[in-house]
């Protein structure tokens, strides 16, 4: 298994230096266009439609010391991908390219005050990270940033967030530089380390040509499903948009809209005892679970509503890789999964419906395991990409970004998930007790991101401040899982709560 090479530590404390009133340092570097052309997709995600962010909030178990941070931040951080230090710009013929910069760590980072006196801060650090998922980047500077929130909640004596720019690269490259950051609190010697899948092998030998008639079967289904599937997507993105339902408002400038970032946490073992129960994958129970959590929700808000056209759009991962790559393995002109963004989605029917009948919990973890088990045996995911890149060289990446803008916007809910580290992190005496991120920017009222951590699952929710009631639908999650485990372990779920 591939795994992250920590980097060196500079002087000093790393997060004890993320303070408003440290030393000003400046990063001078020279002013010169790099050789790295914005890649189409960083284009489409900054442009004038769209400006798609990634924020990745720790939790520290122990009070935030932030008195050195901004030269370790220059030795740690910035020396991780150029992009870091660089701006987007256009060359004499109209390209756009990141541009290396004279950077102000000062105007990077953030450190808030709030009023004394309280035991927990709950309220004001939700409204804080609520207001920074909206806020717009300064294109004239670096696109990331980072807040430090020197205050206690329930979960955590001190937050840290990052709010970094996806056209700087995808979940996979940002939290691949995040963690090169981290070192393990059980022995800071050793690397992390992260869930890994079993690789795909190539047919081959004397009887690979029996074998590839023999799966003819399959690729005729691969053949259907691609048709279905990119037909549907087409369908999607230009004439059907979803039904207004209690997670999809409809409203024009959703992304605009205060965000409310709320989480649930499952444990992981409990998650693959269902899977081993029902088969299929621990994401399958997770879709199953957001999938049947929609349902409660919609039963609560919306009591006898009729079925409605619910769609999730959930990302993936194109590398072909099994687990995480050292950042030098993600570097050059050689690397097999380079720097960047590489990702596509599939569009996934939502199985809900206002009748209370229809909610029979595993349902659909089966219906979801279904569902994207057919998706994955599909080639959609490569033909919208095609079919983005050839609306970018014929009609420019603008007119790309608002295909794309329209796609997110006719469905109701995107889904993301990431593997985090299977041991507690540490970062200058600083152990970090839980983490989870959000995509923000995205102009839908609902979007779900998933996050493995030290046998944890934390699934995140951003909902539309005003029209989601987050608390409850933090409730419906949990009842959904609650009733998903009982009935696979073959006990009556309670309907009652």
């Amino acid at each position: 298994m591939q795994q992250l090479k920590p980097t060196q530590w500079g002087r000093g404390s790393l997060l004890s230096a993320m303070a408003c009133d440290a030393v000003k340092t400046k990063v001078e570097v020279e002013e010169t266009v790099v050789d790295d052309p914005v890649s189409p997709t960083g284009q489409y995600f900054n442009s004038s439609v769209l400006s798609i962010g990634i924020l990745a909030i720790f939790e520290s178990d122990v009070a935030i010391d932030d008195s050195p941070t901004m030269s370790t931040l220059e030795n740690l951080f910035l020396p991780i991908h150029p992009r870091f230090s660089s701006v987007m710009v256009k060359d004499d013929h109209g390209v756009r390219r990141w541009k290396r910069v004279a950077l102000k760590l000062e105007d990077h980072v953030n450190v808030p005050v709030f009023p004394a006196g309280l035991e927990t801060y709950d309220d004001y650090i939700r409204g804080y990270i609520s207001d920074i998922a909206v806020a717009e980047f300064s294109q004239s500077r670096p696109l990331w940033d980072l807040h430090i929130l020197k205050y206690p909640t329930k979960s955590a004596a001190g937050t840290m967030v990052f709010r970094i720019h996806h056209a700087l690269g995808d979940g996979f490259s940002l939290m691949s530089a995040l963690f090169s950051c981290f070192r393990r609190a059980d022995d800071p010697s050793l690397p992390l380390t992260f869930p890994s899948s079993r690789a795909t092998k190539p047919v081959q030998g004397s009887g690979a040509w029996w074998r590839a008639w023999r799966n003819v079967p399959r690729a005729l289904s691969v053949c259907m499903n691609t048709v279905r599937d990119f037909g549907w997507s087409l369908l999607k993105t230009n004439y059907l948009a979803d039904d207004w339902t209690p997670v999809r408002s409809e409203e024009a400038g959703v992304e605009f809209r205060p965000m409310e970032i709320s989480t649930v946490t499952l444990s992981l073992d409990e998650v693959r005892h269902v899977k081993a129960k029902l088969g299929g994958t621990v994401n399958d129970v997770i879709s199953g679970t957001i999938f049947y959590g929609t349902q409660l929700y919609f039963q609560a808000t919306a009591p006898g509503s009729k079925e409605a056209r619910v769609t999730a759009l959930v990302l993936l991962n194109t590398r072909m890789i099994a687990s995480y790559q050292s950042l030098k393995e993600m570097a050059g002109p050689d690397a097999t999964n380079p720097w960047g963004n590489r990702f596509g989605f599939l569009h996934v029917p939502v199985p809900v419906s206002g009748n209370p009948d229809a909610s029979d919990p595993l349902s659909f973890v089966l219906k979801a395991r279904q569902i994207i088990k057919a998706k994955k045996s599909s080639l959609a995911v490569h033909l919208n990409g095609r079919l983005l890149e050839t609306i970018r060289k014929l009609r420019g990446a603008e007119t790309a970004a608002r295909y794309i803008h329209s796609t997110l916007r006719n469905t109701s809910m995107t889904i993301s998930n990431l593997s985090g580290p299977m041991e507690q992190m540490i970062i200058a005496g600083h152990p970090i007790g839980s983490f989870y991120f959000m995509t923000v920017g995205s102009p839908q009222s609902l979007t779900v991101s998933v996050v493995s951590y030290m046998g944890k699952l934390k699934v995140a929710m951003g909902t539309e401040k005003g029209f989601i009631d987050a608390g409850l639908l933090v409730s419906c999650m949990e009842q959904s899982f609650r009733r998903i485990s009982e009935a696979a372990a073959g006990k009556r779920a309670d309907r009652d709560s």
